[in-house]
């Protein structure tokens, strides 16, 4: 159940939202910054080396000033492929369908990680979700597939925009893998205890990214502008980003923090329009609004079920 002003106190309420709200917007502007360098000045590959390998490193640097608890053994191998198989696949997919696709496009399709889960959870935990759930995930699917159909005939960039989507979308499915496998372990650990070592599993295939990045153009380049935008996704949606949203869950609830997630896109469409990358578009505009009610209609639905169970198991 989410917090509220009354039980937390408004000064932990605003906090809680500060803080989610700073870390959407990283996110959102991760989208072009990272368009941006690529191809221009770095490959996918460079980026997504970057960011699993710099990120393992930052948090292995901040677990030297901070205690971090033992990780149980029955842990280790959902750890291992929540690092190894959910964020290295995640991220390398989410840089690489940037390089073919439409950074708006691809934003939008990034709010259907929920959508995954709930199948996920259907189909490996035999859960059975409610018929408002099932109808909240094919009019978000629906959105999706707006997206993905009509993003091709835009005049906008991106080589195979297709492509990029189709690519987007499998990145979404490796994310909703990572947030199922790591359920239980990021609700026993500490944020840092446990993402050093999702990170160190990420990096270790993300090592095979490294080789060629000294011939990058932004090794030889004559300006800090891509300096700066890749200390920016380094530093803001790796790293700081996944501190912010510890806090946030404990100020403000699970729930009102994962309604931050819609906000992505348009956080997204703001910053692409604002760099002049991007023309926002209606079909966009339409396929947001779709997958966002979509996403409602089935959080709503996934409430009632639970509060109900809840009931149910208070009355036995």
């Amino acid at each position: 159940m989410a917090a509220t002003p009354g039980k937390g106190g408004v000064g932990n309420f605003l906090l809680g939202n500060g803080c989610i709200l700073l870390a959407t917007i990283f996110w959102g502007i991760n989208v072009p910054a990272t368009k941006v360098l690529i191809p221009e000045w770095m490959t996918a590959d460079g980026v997504s080396a970057v960011r699993l390998v710099g990120g393992c490193i930052l948090f292995w640097l901040a677990s030297i000033f901070f205690k971090c608890e033992p990780i149980q053994k029955g842990d280790w191998l959902k750890i291992i492929l929540g690092g190894a198989v959910g964020l290295f696949l995640f991220i390398f997919l989410f840089v690489t369908s940037l390089k073919y696709g439409n950074a708006i496009d691809i934003s939008i399709i990034m709010t259907l990680p929920p959508m995954f889960v709930v199948l996920m959870e259907v189909i490996f935990m035999h859960q059975r979700p409610s018929l408002a759930e099932y109808l909240g995930l094919v009019i978000s699917f629906a959105g999706a597939v707006i997206v993905i159909v009509t993003g091709a005939s835009h005049t906008q960039s991106g080589s195979n925009i297709l492509l990029g989507n189709a690519i987007a979308v499998l990145s979404t499915i490796c994310y909703a893998f990572y947030l199922v496998i790591l359920e239980k372990p990021t609700h026993t650990y500490r944020p840092l205890s446990l993402l050093r070592w999702v990170f160190l599993f990420a990096a270790i295939p993300g090592l095979c990214l490294v080789p060629g990045m000294q011939d990058m153009p932004i090794v030889h380049a004559e300006t800090a502008r891509p300096w700066i935008w890749i200390g920016f996704i380094l530093f803001c949606p790796t790293f700081i980003a996944y501190f912010l949203v510890q806090p946030a869950i404990k100020k403000i609830g699970s729930e009102l923090v994962s309604l931050y997630q819609y906000l992505l896109p348009v956080c997204a469409a703001i910053a692409c329009v604002a760099i002049g990358i991007e023309e926002l578009h209606w079909t966009q505009c339409a396929a947001m609004v779709v997958i966002v009610i979509g996403m409602a209609v089935t959080n709503l639905g996934k409430r009632k079920r639970v509060k109900k169970a809840h009931e149910a198991a208070k009355a036995a």
